[in-house]
């Protein structure tokens, strides 16, 4: 038996079964998952109900991808300072805090800024990922990680399924209070059934690198966000674009320089962690562009010219297939991975959803043509998502877990965040009857989505072929600058291994 899986029995209790760990961790990643999207199709409502414009509306999403794309690698790093457990409660915690402010709001900026507390949820993925490592059995531990990570994209596409009836039956509050009990419910959950997590390391937490990190990033999702509002070349866009890269580079130098790193740099230089972030911001580039606009496109009446004039509860329910593929296919991931690599299954999964895209640009007359094609973008993006966390969280020891995976998961909104913004870019430049947008709009975003994909099918050629979670350890990365606990010491001694 292997000194880390001696370490993990001396520390369960009967109350931190895995078994109960799992239930646990998937009701907290549905959850933010969920409020997510079930804003995605109800913007325009929000817009009317609040009395704002469109534009504004839109910072609804916008605000809680930005703050998720702060809060993922932070609160994963700081998981790893101060125990996984501990932050996973306080994640729960603000989500159910932000939940209940949403639910309540009757102002478009108190609801928007509900919506930024609800992002620092996105440390819920993380936190998982290192959870699942530190307390589950080997024998179960891939199958954990593929099905939690599959939670992420299924739960996306749901979010939009259940939108409509929520809205149609309760209101939109709804949207916000029904979030608000499972959190809370989850919370408590964790704090009483989730084992306390072992404190790989005892330092103090890198704020500089964590400012520069949110600069950066919040200046990207600004500029890309109101891009199409306030013109390309203009002048505010322009100076963010550039402050964004200008921080950008600035956080480098300083994670290369720091003493106590928030991100490893020489980690993200690892193939299996590179190749899984390229990948995932490819595949999020794809599904939030994707389902932020085949709502509308269902919704669109037939006098356009195209779309089927659905509404907000039918244009769900052509989308459930895909969450259903998706969320199935997440059981299949780990023996697919284990039996034939997870490069062969990252790739099988990103041409699946490249075909599937393609299909909906030439073929979408009918509504069986959407629903054929969605379900095989659920299917490709189930066996993506599955495969990648496993690959992230084998290339790293166990004491960057949580910033590894949370850095791939952040990646994901940033490249949904992106292809949000081209998709409205794209579709809104082509106008149609009635000031609708016309159906090249459409042709030309979905088939720029399959290119994207086939991209990522070419750059997960590179994912190591044996490594991850295949079996074979992966190559240690051990940071000399680092103080590491005495058990992690013992765990990564010369001649042993940290693997999945």
């Amino acid at each position: 038996m292997s000194v880390e899986e001696q370490q993990r029995r001396s520390r369960r209790s009967p109350r931190g079964h895995w078994a109960v760990t799992f239930a646990v961790l998937a009701i907290a990643v549905s959850a933010f998952t969920l409020l997510q999207s079930m804003v995605v199709p109800v913007l325009g409502l929000i817009a009317v109900e609040m009395d704002t414009d469109m534009s504004t509306a839109t910072w609804v999403l916008t605000a809680y991808l930005l703050s998720a794309s702060i809060c993922t690698p932070l609160l994963g790093r700081v998981g790893d300072v101060v125990g996984k457990q501990k932050m996973l409660v306080v994640t729960m915690a603000a989500l159910a805090i932000g939940s209940l402010v949403a639910a309540l709001a009757t102002d478009i900026w108190v609801l928007i800024l509900a919506r930024v507390l609800q992002g620092a949820g996105g440390g819920v993925l993380p936190l998982s990922f290192g959870i699942i490592r530190d307390e589950f059995p080997e024998r179960s531990r891939t199958t954990a990680l593929s099905v939690i990570a599959a939670l992420g994209s299924v739960g996306f596409a749901v979010g939009i399924v259940v939108a409509g009836p929520i809205v149609d039956g309760l209101g939109y509050a709804w949207l916000f209070w029904l979030p608000m009990g499972v959190t809370a419910l989850a919370a408590v959950a964790t704090a009483f059934f989730v084992p306390s997590s072992p404190v790989a390391e005892r330092t103090r937490l890198p704020l500089l690198p964590a400012v520069l990190l949110a600069g950066w990033l919040v200046a990207l999702l600004l500029g890309i966000s109101r891009g199409n509002e306030w013109g390309w070349a203009s002048l505010p866009v322009l100076g963010l674009l550039v402050a964004a890269g200008l921080l950008a580079v600035g956080w480098v130098v300083v994670e290369n320089r720091a003493r106590v790193p928030m991100i490893d740099m020489r980690m993200m230089r690892q193939r299996g962690v590179w190749t899984s972030n390229v990948v995932g911001g490819f595949v999020g580039f794809g599904m939030f562009s994707s389902f932020g606009f085949l709502p509308q496109f269902l919704q669109t009446p037939s006098s356009a010219g195209y779309g089927f004039g659905a509404t907000i509860a039918e244009s769900g329910h052509i989308l459930l297939p895909s969450a259903i593929a998706s969320f199935v296919i997440g059981f299949a991931t780990a023996p697919l991975v284990k039996r034939l690599g997870a490069r062969v299954v990252v790739v099988a999964g990103t041409l699946m959803t490249a075909v599937a895209f393609g299909s909906i640009a030439v073929w979408h007359d009918q509504v069986w043509q959407i629903v054929a094609a969605t379900t095989l973008q659920g299917l490709g993006n189930g066996l993506v998502f599955g495969s990648l966390a496993g690959v992230v969280i084998a290339s790293v020891p166990a004491s960057q877990t949580g910033v590894a995976s949370g850095m791939n998961a952040n990646i994901r909104s940033i490249g949904g965040s992106v292809g949000s913004a081209v998709m409205a870019g794209v579709v809104t430049a082509h106008v149609g009857v009635g000031g609708l947008p016309a159906e090249g709009g459409y042709v030309i975003g979905f088939a720029l989505i399959a290119v994207a994909m086939v991209l990522a099918a070419l750059v997960a050629c590179a994912i190591p072929g044996a490594g991850g979670p295949t079996g074979r350890a992966p190559r240690r990365v051990a940071s000399p600058r680092r103080t590491v606990a005495p058990t992690m010491r013992r765990v990564l001694a010369p001649g042993s291994s940290v693997g999945v």
